[in-house]
């Protein structure tokens, strides 16, 4: 099995020799054992606290290097024609303490029938899709103070 330890943030020219697709609940997990997507058992043992993005790098023993990509899964694309309706929406779910992905062009939820029909009759656009979902980690996630590698070195 291979054990990964380290997470760098996305590096494009990244050699990674396996990829492991990841649902956004998953991402946000950092000790679990799941298989890459060439189907080798990997497992994740990453500073308590990680969170993992689509297109991070993770670093293992021996000469393994996988990038994170986001499975797509079901979620509910929420969009609307006037921007104040969208924020108003963000809002609504925020008090709600909904995982949320925010983009100026739409909002992403799990699908929630109770939260669809409160957006509907928000009058925002609700839509059923399968896409991979990259929910904030929230203002307070995410601080570690393990050192972190930027191209071998620390950080």
């Amino acid at each position: 099995m291979i054990i990964f330890t380290q997470r760098l943030d996305p590096i494009p020219d990244a050699r990674a020799n396996m990829n492991l697709l990841l649902s956004a609940e998953e991402r946000q997990r950092s000790r679990f054992r799941c298989h890459a997507k060439s189907g080798e058992e990997v497992e994740l043992r990453l500073p308590r606290g990680t969170v993992l993005r689509d297109s991070d790098i993770l670093y293992g023993d021996g000469e393994h290097v996988a990038r994170v990509l986001a499975r797509p899964e079901p979620v509910l694309t929420v969009s609307a024609s006037d921007p104040l309706l969208l924020l108003r929406a963000a809002y609504h779910l925020g008090n709600r303490h909904v995982p949320l992905e925010i983009t100026p062009e739409f909002l992403r939820l799990s699908p929630d029938p109770v939260l669809a029909d409160m957006l509907r009759r928000l009058h925002l656009q609700v839509i059923e899709e399968i896409r991979p979902f990259q929910p904030e980690n929230g203002a307070y996630h995410g601080h570690s103070h393990e050192p972190r590698l930027i191209h071998g070195h620390e950080r």
